[in-house]
């Protein structure tokens, strides 16, 4: 078995049961914060596991569901050491506090597809603790050796004799005892039961029948229903708003404004709803007003020839490449991205002087929290947030601007205010992902072999906004970085640098694998032409460039047998292939496409090999795979948020396509066996699937580099 340190923890007896609690490498958490509502006695702030008299066991899992397994997953990762089945488990989602913190992003948030990283020690750990502190209790009572007891679903057996206590009757005593002194062990993974095991989902069932509670279910008692309209332009404000028509609107109870919108509220969403229309609003749009799409670009392609700061150099790569036999040049453009999440953005709030209630699907519960305590004038312990599903992230509920909007207008009311954004206005008020630029210029020797690359990337740094002690010194976004600097390649010279140019009219944020999103497609795409270039098979020039990287050959090799790479292909038909390593984890994409003769694509089939090292549940990483391709394509093909007049165009999926069931590919996903730590998997599908396809329609005879793929390429 692995060892493992124990750093400081606490074991708490508290209302006749267990909580166990294992720190995350963050410090100790503050004294007294309220761990799971409505329990009572002593909780140490950074439990992940409760077990009771009655042998009911709960976890406290640290990242929020939003769709991709992480409550399934996490428990996994408990119930393996804890030795318990997941049907004998119940989950809770972890509120607001330090012990939360992700350890890879700084704060407590779910998101850069860090979960199952972060929590792949932690959390087994917790577990460990938890059996050996039971076997300990049932030694203790049975007077015998620990060594000579064994753990299996919920239960301690002495070998011996086969006497049995389960956890719960062992609960009290178990919580007597002190800590272990030294390293526990973990499970050695040849014993694993449930890692490495497909398991159904935990929140499946719920989710099927219509009983899983999404924060746009919320109900409460007196609560009423409030929809919104924001100006229009970013940073405009609200001049005057005559609501006499709306107030005559049957079921309107109020109207409210704050400084820049305009709410509606009403004893059900459709009153709510019919009242903001009815509404005569006047804004002041602002210097924002004359923001175009042309505007956006201008500035981004403008900057490709002006200043930048040195983000990566290794050897001297200008100088190479002005040796190089051959020499190729290609700028991409990639476009403005909404997250079109299916549950549109909503906040229920109660606010009284006592206390503030929130319901609300965040994947940053604490800034959550902090920013209705600021709104409310509430100190923070004041203040609690009970999360809840949501019906997709991506990184749109990475930010927490509508629970500070939510909070001023419930702060001027006295009963819950359920606030729910119209499906045009989650798409033209939200974050969205950056549009980027990129330059690269590559060097081939005689033989077709890449010396050198240099790469200039412009756009914003949306860490300096989300995370600004994150900027790294030099003024770069680390994000930007990722699939550009660490490559599966061998790359014997490589120089980066980066003009920052933050879009004018539009909050920038993250979007699912912002970085690795942006720069598959880049480098991907200029891979392929390369190869072109050199005369080489897409495939095998790619493979000779791993050479330092073996898990990258082993993906590339596997996605291009399964894919049959080289068979023939119908008229107007092409195949393409994009190789990356983000987020920790290794995937091969091969791509087929069908051209019309009109310029009309379908991709017709996508094979995925991956290697994210040690696999906690293969159904999670295989869905999550295709999910992140069918998400990658959606924006690949169709996407695209423009400007006109301060004004976002696109305000439902009639204009922001979705890719539709009968345009979906068949897709395979194999998995590489890997005893390596578990990389991130949520984002790796999103950040292949625009290059793998971009690749496939160049096979047909024609190099697409700006995004969308289907739009306009001069």
């Amino acid at each position: 078995m692995g060892r493992i340190a124990l750093s400081r923890r606490h074991a708490l007896a508290g209302a006749g049961g267990l909580l166990l609690a294992a720190m995350l490498p963050r410090g100790p958490a503050r004294a007294g914060t309220r761990i799971v509502e409505d329990q009572t006695g002593p909780f140490a702030p950074n439990a992940f596991v409760r077990i009771a008299p009655d042998d009911g066991i709960t976890l406290i899992l640290p990242n929020v569901e939003m769709g991709q397994g992480i409550y399934t997953g996490e428990a996994m990762l408990i119930a393996e050491e804890l030795d318990v089945g997941l049907e004998q488990i119940q989950i809770e989602a972890a509120p607001p506090d330090d012990a939360y913190v992700t350890k890879l992003i700084g704060i407590q948030a779910t998101g850069g597809s860090t979960s199952t990283i972060a929590t792949w020690t932690s959390l087994r750990e917790a577990g460990a603790v938890a059996r050996t502190l039971l076997v300990r209790a049932a030694a203790d009572r049975w007077q015998v050796d620990p060594a000579s007891c064994q753990t299996e679903a919920g239960m301690v057996r002495h070998v011996p004799t086969g006497r049995t206590l389960s956890y719960g009757e062992l609960a009290v005593e178990a919580a007597a005892l002190p800590l272990p002194a030294g390293p526990v062990a973990l499970r050695d993974p040849s014993t694993f039961r449930l890692i490495g095991h497909a398991q159904h989902r935990l929140d499946g069932p719920a989710k099927v029948d219509g009983t899983a509670v999404f924060g746009i279910d919320i109900q409460q008692p007196g609560m009423k229903i409030g929809t919104v309209a924001a100006c229009p332009v970013m940073g405009g404000v609200l001049l005057h708003v005559d609501d006499s028509a709306a107030r005559r609107v049957p079921g309107v109870r109020d109207v409210l404004t704050i400084g820049n919108a305009v709410c509606v509220v009403g004893d059900h969403y459709w009153a709510a709803r019919k009242g903001l229309e009815a509404l005569t609003i006047t804004w002041d749009e602002g210097v924002n007003a004359t923001v175009s799409t042309g505007t956006v670009y201008n500035q981004l392609h403008e900057a490709l020839q002006g200043p930048a700061v040195v983000a990566h150099a290794k050897g001297d790569a200008k100088g190479a490449i002005a040796r190089a036999a051959i020499r190729v040049e290609a700028v991409y453009q990639q476009p403005l991205l909404a997250h079109a999440t299916m549950e549109p953005i909503n906040c229920t709030i109660h606010v009284t002087p006592e206390r503030c209630d929130i319901w609300v699907g965040t994947q940053v519960p604490m800034r959550a929290r902090d920013s209705a305590a600021e709104v409310t004038g509430l100190p923070k312990e004041k203040v609690f947030l009970h999360n809840q599903y949501i019906g997709g992230g991506f990184g749109r509920r990475l930010e927490h601007e509508y629970v500070t909007q939510a909070a001023q207008f419930a702060r001027q009311v006295s009963y819950p205010l359920k606030i729910i954004w119209s499906r045009e206005e989650d798409l033209t008020l939200d974050r969205y992902r950056p549009a980027y630029v990129d330059r690269l210029v590559g060097g081939l020797d005689a033989h077709g072999n890449l010396v050198a690359l240099s790469h200039r990337i412009v756009g914003p740094a949306v860490v300096a906004r989300w995370a600004p002690e994150a900027l790294l010194p030099n003024g770069v976004d680390d994000d930007l970085l990722l699939a550009a600097v660490e490559t599966p390649y061998a790359i014997p010279a490589m120089f980066l640098d980066y003009a920052r140019r933050e879009a004018p009219g539009v909050v920038t944020a993250w979007w699912r694998g912002v970085g690795g999103t942006r720069g598959v497609f880049v480098i991907e795409s200029f891979i392929d032409e390369l190869a072109a270039a050199a005369k080489a098979d897409p495939v095998a020039f790619r493979r000779r460039m791993t050479g330092d990287h073996p898990r990258a050959r082993a993906v590339l090799d596997l996605a291009a047998e399964k894919a049959e790479w080289g068979s023939k292909l119908p008229p107007g038909g092409g195949r393409g292939v994009a190789l990356q390593y983000v987020f920790g984890s290794y995937l091969a994409t091969v791509m087929e496409v069908e051209m019309s003769d009109g310029g009309t694509v379908l991709v017709r089939r996508a094979v995925v090999a991956a290697d994210c090292g040690r696999v906690v549940n293969p159904d999670q990483v295989v869905a999550q795979i295709e999910g992140g391709l069918i998400f990658g394509l959606s924006a690949a093909l169709f996407n695209e948020v423009t400007l006109e007049n301060g004004r976002v165009r696109e305000k439902n999926f009639n204009t922001y396509r979705v890719l539709r069931m009968n345009e979906s590919p068949a897709i395979e996903v194999h998995l590489i066996d890997s005893a390596e730590d578990p990389g991130g998997i949520g984002e790796t599908g999103t950040a292949a699937a625009a290059a793998a396809a971009a690749n496939a329609m160049a096979a047909t005879g024609r190099r697409y580099r700006r995004l969308p793929l289907t739009g306009t390429q001069a």
